[in-house]
């Protein structure tokens, strides 16, 4: 049973070798796609889901164009179930769960002492958002003026 174990230890061993090893590659991928520190990117996805609900509200609201609708499934579901208020009450309960997700990720890769993977998982949460978010609001920009 002892050298079963020691064989273990040695095969975590080398894969927390081979982690280490790619760890510097992957934090610079991160710091590629967002250079900034993470802090602005939170607030960059907070702002840009206000901006979202906002020009949602504008198209839905005072554009006078009943045939639009909200596309996407949880937006569309929370606008039938209890209209403009529920929306945003869904939408910055799914940033604020979003963003703590990728905290917990942050924090627990930097726990244990990875922090280009932390720093990496931040970024792989958070900017796929803020891209979609600022189609959206260039949609409905454009779906408001056109």
């Amino acid at each position: 049973m002892h050298i079963t174990l020691k064989v273990m230890k040695g095969m975590v061993n080398n894969a927390l070798e081979r982690d280490r090893q790619v760890e510097g590659y992957v934090d610079t991928a991160s710091r590629l796609i967002w250079r900034w520190q993470e802090m602005w990117l939170v607030i960059l996805v907070g702002v840009l889901a206000i901006l979202d609900y906002t020009t949602t509200f504008i198209v839905l609201e005072w554009s006078g164009k009943d045939f639009l609708q909200e596309s996407g499934l949880l937006a569309g579901w929370a606008l039938q179930v209890g209209g403009l208020w529920w929306l945003f009450l869904v939408d910055m309960g799914a940033v604020v769960a979003l963003s703590l997700i990728a905290l917990l990720l942050r924090f627990l890769c930097f726990r244990f002492g990875f922090y280009g993977f932390g720093r990496a998982a931040f970024v792989a949460l958070l900017v796929p958002y803020a891209i979609v978010a600022a189609g959206a609001i260039i949609n409905n920009s454009l779906m408001a003026i056109l």
